[in-house]
Parts: C-alpha cells; sequence; structure tokens
C-alpha cells in the first residue's frame, strides 16, 4: 500500500495495521514472548490455520511480527513482536482495562 493511501486518523490506521477480531487476539499471545504456530492455534481457541497464518503474514510484512525458522527436523519456526510490535502493549492494556470495566448485564444479549 503507497504511503498517500494511508489514514491520517490514527484510529483508522490501527484498525488497517489490525484487521479483524483475531489479529488483537494474536498480538496478547504475543506479547508474553515468542510462540509456534501450534501454541498460537491452541491458545486462539476456534482460529483457523488459513485465518493464523494470514495475519501473521500481514504482521510480518507492515513489521509488527518476526518469523525465525530454524533448520531443524522437523522444521521450527518461531513469531516474535518487533519493539514496533510490542508498543501495542499499552493499546491492549487500554481495551482490557475498557473491557472489565463493562458491566456484564451491557454484554448480555
Amino acid at each position: 500500500m503507497a504511503d498517500h493511501c494511508l489514514p491520517e486518523c490514527g484510529v483508522e490506521r490501527c484498525l488497517l495495521l489490525l484487521d479483524g477480531p483475531w489479529a488483537t487476539l494474536i498480538v496478547r499471545e504475543l506479547l508474553v514472548g515468542p510462540r509456534r504456530f501450534n501454541e498460537l492455534k491452541t491458545a486462539l481457541d476456534g482460529i483457523s490455520a488459513h485465518t493464523l497464518t494470514h495475519r501473521l503474514k500481514r504482521f510480518e510484512q507492515h513489521g509488527i511480527v518476526t518469523r525465525t525458522a530454524f533448520a531443524e527436523t522437523p522444521p521450527r519456526v518461531v513469531y516474535e513482536l518487533t519493539p514496533m510490535g510490542m508498543t501495542l502493549s499499552s493499546v491492549l492494556n487500554a481495551m482490557n482495562a475498557w473491557g472489565v470495566s463493562v458491566a456484564d448485564e451491557r454484554l448480555a444479549g
């Protein structure tokens, strides 16, 4: 995506990078440290392998995540937040604080 097409609004930029609900949950899992694909898939109950792969590739393209492949048998791949990705910690902490402050009755459908 060319720079001139990027939104000026920071919230819109954030939503562009964190495309979809799984994105923030993947970041949440990586905030505790490097994780392997299967560890992420297990921690994110309900995510498809396709969705996880797509989000991780997108994060890698945008400099949020690094992917390290080790030349071992069986192959081992580890995903880790970059320094830029780690800056999302305060965003997720704010989302968590707001989410837990919402009364259960508000969420009951």
